[in-house]
């Protein structure tokens, strides 16, 4: 098993390239269960979870090459051989139940495992199934297994989600392009993944209005074809990298970066100290004088402060003069990082979903263990700003969401390696 080993050693600068969204291929990727022509994808993320939704696809009967060294994607499902998504690859990843509504869709059937990913907290399938079931899908849970089917075809429907939930919101719509009829979806989630994800099945046929706003009508269309797409700009990326230079101090521009992905973010980084600048690649952010500012956080759905920001968050406000309160209002169980900043001699006190962090003035390096995905780059960026050396174990989370990490950050002068445990 692999750790990272991190020293500190002052202001970095340079440029870092901002990847495609993780969260917006693996919406996308399922996207060409909905039709027999191939879907290509550019500016694909090159991640560990998109190789287990690669071999998830695959497992259905899919065709997926990967070109480009990783950077485009062509998939197509015009002989799909099996309408099961199993539980050895669906318990990687949670967004492995995106297959869920296409297949549906599209076969009139589908057997999908429940999936797994971080240990941050439950997100249940609740909401997915009450959206299908309202399109006129029958779902019973059996050994684990959803078992789905449309024995009439999808019909659209007036849907009122509970709550915003992006991944419900992702399902639905993808099932509701080949529904008969016209689906609402009320009380849609708002995410840039979502309107990205809409932007590709119109590309393919589908006939989609409001998304990006929390109502969205879908007309169902009799088939989809294939289509050519970007993926959007990781923006849980490109808001880690943004705290580079305000930890450490300097100046990185982040190529590819749009302020449009951030805004909440970059209004809580103004309120700490830091100055965001557009630029013609991208963004450019550095720190405006002397120690960052404590300020409060609130994590909300888009376009509130992102739930994957608050670990990185948490980091930079340990070093922050005053004191911070983070509250924590999508997941629960999501401040593991925490007790492993205080081994860098950080300031926490963790009270069900509310953080309070004294900052300090300086973090020390020490042995830390990443308990998942966020809260593995917030250690590496403690570790950007302490005094010593920092190691960073159980790093295999951070292959799922950020692609050459090390190589990222050398580009900007941190001292970083990965090495191979003993």
């Amino acid at each position: 098993m692999d750790s990272i080993v991190v020293t500190g050693n002052g202001p970095l600068s340079g440029t870092i390239p901002i990847a495609g969204a993780k969260n917006a291929c693996l919406t996308l990727m399922p996207a060409t269960l909905l039709s027999e022509e191939p879907l290509t994808l550019s500016n694909a993320p090159r991640l560990s979870d998109i190789k287990t939704m690669t071999q998830l696809l695959q497992s259905l009967g899919a065709e997926v090459q990967s070109l480009q060294g990783g950077q485009v994607l062509t998939m197509s499902s015009h002989d799909l051989t099996s309408h099961v998504a199993d539980y050895d690859i669906v318990r990687k990843m949670r967004a492995s139940n995106l297959v869920l509504g296409p297949m549906l869709a599209r076969l009139g059937h589908a057997v999908v495992s429940l999936p797994g990913g971080c240990a941050i907290g439950a997100r249940p399938m609740d909401i997915h199934i009450t959206g299908l079931e309202a399109l006129g899908a029958e779902i019973e849970l059996k050994d684990g297994y959803l078992h789905a089917k449309a024995p009439g075809g999808l019909k659209g429907a007036v849907i009122d989600f509970p709550f915003a939930s992006v991944g419900a919101t992702e399902n639905v719509l993808m099932a509701a392009t080949l529904a008969k009829g016209t689906t609402v979806i009320n009380n849609a989630a708002r995410e840039p993944e979502i309107v990205d994800l809409a932007d590709c099945l119109r590309k393919m046929g589908a006939q989609i209005e409001g998304d990006g706003t929390s109502r969205i009508e879908v007309q169902g269309v009799d088939r989809l074809s294939g289509a050519t797409h970007p993926v959007v700009t990781d923006r849980i990326e490109l808001g880690t990298y943004m705290l580079v230079p305000a930890i450490c101090g300097g100046e990185v521009e982040l190529l590819g970066g749009r302020m449009s992905l951030v805004g909440a973010f970059c209004e809580k980084l103004d309120a700490a100290g830091i100055a965001v600048e557009a630029t013609e690649q991208g963004l450019k952010v550095s720190r405006k004088n002397g120690r960052v500012k404590a300020v409060d956080v609130t994590t909300e759905p888009f376009p509130g402060f992102p739930t994957d920001l608050q670990a990185q968050m948490m980091a930079l406000l340990c070093t922050a003069d005053g004191t911070s309160v983070l509250e924590e209002k999508i997941f629960e169980n999501r401040f593991m990082h925490a007790p492993e900043l205080m081994r860098m001699g950080a300031r926490v006190e963790v009270h069900g979903g509310t953080a309070t962090v004294h900052g300090v003035e300086k973090l020390k390096g020490a042995p830390v263990m990443a308990t998942d995905l966020r809260a593995s780059v917030s250690l590496i960026l403690a570790g950007l700003a302490a005094e010593g050396e920092t190691l960073v174990s159980r790093v295999y989370h951070l292959d799922r969401g950020y692609e050459h990490v090390v190589t990222k950050l050398r580009g900007v002068g941190a001292k970083i390696e990965r090495v191979k445990e003993q």
